[in-house]
């Protein structure tokens, strides 16, 4: 069986993986895109997102494209589907990405509204799961077929699967910016309590690099 990982998730100096007031606008909230200057010039970020050749290379480059290897499905929180918030008003809305999403793998959205499953280009699907964390990961290791599952975010549904005790292993770049507000990862969580230790630690100019670990995968190793 393949591990849960989150992977590329930054987090702000004072904690908060996202900023305030995400709208259409604003899809990380409010100042919410600083925090990802380390992952945009990468390599890996203009050819698995923009599809565009050249970026830079280097630790932040190596770190972003170990997010993209082996992940066979990927679970999103309804906010990092798009902005629409309670009942689907219309089906109209697809994503923040476009007709062709970077994903290229069965996306699971947890949502408390149903509606049907969308096929996008370049293999990516999303389908729309409303029993909560549990459900979506028997789904996705399912659609995953022995292939890692990649918890996208946001926060709140980060913090969903640590508390549950499903998250394998965590990639959280800390990023040299304060917003003041937003979604926090990890207030309130007892991260050595639910398991998790520090295994890598590597700061380049733009971001500090952890990686989180639980003792069960420790173990297996």
């Amino acid at each position: 069986m393949g591990k849960v990982r989150v992977e590329s998730f930054t987090i702000s100096l004072d904690g908060y993986g996202a900023g305030p007031g995400q709208d259409i606008d604003n899809p990380l909230g409010i100042g919410g895109r600083e925090l990802h200057q380390w992952f945009i010039p990468t390599r890996t970020f203009q050819k698995n997102v923009l599809g565009a050749e050249g970026g830079s290379t280097g630790t932040d480059d190596n770190f972003a494209a170990r997010g993209f290897r082996n992940v066979g499905a990927w679970i999103l929180g309804r906010n990092m589907f798009g902005p629409i918030r309670g009942p689907w008003p219309d089906m109209n809305w697809k994503g923040w990405w476009g007709n062709n999403p970077p994903y290229h793998a069965p996306v699971f959205v947890l949502t408390h509204h149903a509606r049907p499953d969308i096929t996008m280009e370049g293999n990516t699907s999303f389908h729309f799961v409303t029993g909560g964390i549990h459900e979506a990961l028997d789904l996705a290791r399912q659609a995953a077929a022995g292939k890692d599952v990649r918890i996208g975010g946001g926060p709140d549904t980060i913090r969903q699967f640590l508390e549950a005790g499903l998250i394998d292993e965590l990639h959280i770049a800390v990023s040299p910016v304060l917003l003041g507000r937003g979604e926090s990862l990890f207030a309130g969580l007892d991260m050595p309590a639910l398991g998790y230790e520090c295994v890598q630690f590597a700061p380049t100019e733009k971001a500090a690099h952890v990686i989180l670990r639980h003792a069960r995968e420790q173990a297996a190793d």
